[in-house]
């Protein structure tokens, strides 16, 4: 089995991210550091990841969270800021953020130790809608919203085709619903940015049909299954954390 697949089975990250985790040299099998295309025999071979013995997770853990402002979406931080993984106790499960929300964003955002699922949520093929509200400051033309929609050039990229809509306007700001099918780094906010709009405020409401309510900032919930919630990512073979429900 490739390394980065064993990895996220055991619960250390998606594979895209045990990827990074094996460049930066923190891997090793049986004692050697490892690279990308090693192969590893879960019942011979001897993993770790920074020192510690790594195996396959047992049983998969899934956690919803209202990520507050001022964490980062990383299990620890080289700069000593404050991660999401400080808002759970200390015993929980090896578990790991899915995707990101930047430091000053916040909302919904899923944990697990179930690498296939991380991969599947994050993967740019998979195209999972995800919807944030938006506030920036002052107005905004019909222009702008229209080149929004069908997609504008960040970091030399155009973007994919987004769900824009305005839902509240006042005097010098506007709040808007955005659901994008993408996860580049700021890119709701390098959006805005391209059509000469700052973004104040954002906040991740929904994950495809799995929706944020009843959760205040910083608190989370360990999910149940649903068989009919595996629908969620249109893979009935996979298993989807339990759709958050008002309290």
């Amino acid at each position: 089995m490739r390394i980065n697949k064993y990895l996220a089975e055991c619960g250390i990250a998606s594979r895209r991210g045990c990827d990074e985790i094996i460049k930066e040299k923190r891997v090793k099998v049986n004692g050697r550091v490892c690279d990308l295309g090693t192969e590893v025999d879960e019942n011979n071979d001897s993993v770790s990841v920074d020192g510690k013995k790594v195996a396959r997770a047992k049983k998969f853990e899934y956690y919803i969270m209202n990520k507050p402002k001022g964490c980062v979406c990383t299990v620890k931080d080289d700069k000593g800021r404050k991660t999401v993984m400080d808002f759970l106790p200390k015993n929980t499960a090896r578990i790991f953020p899915v995707g990101r929300l930047d430091y000053d964003s916040e909302g919904l955002l899923i944990f697990t130790n179930d690498g296939d699922l991380a991969n599947r949520l994050t993967h740019p093929s998979s195209e999972i809608p995800k919807t944030y509200l938006v506030r920036i400051e002052g107005t905004i033309d019909d222009k702008s919203l229209i080149a929004l929609r069908n997609g504008v050039v960040i970091d030399g990229q155009k973007t994919n085709k987004s769900n824009i809509r305005v839902i509240e306007e006042g005097k010098d700001y506007t709040k808007l619903n955005v659901t994008i099918t993408e996860g580049k780094n700021r890119e709701i906010r390098k959006m805005f940015e391209s059509v000469g709009k700052n973004v104040t405020f954002l906040k991740r409401i929904k994950i495809g049909d799995l929706r944020l309510t009843g959760l205040d900032r910083g608190a989370y919930q360990r999910r149940g299954l649903l068989p009919s919630e595996r629908l969620i990512w249109k893979d009935p073979k996979l298993p989807i954390p339990k759709t958050v429900t008002d309290n």
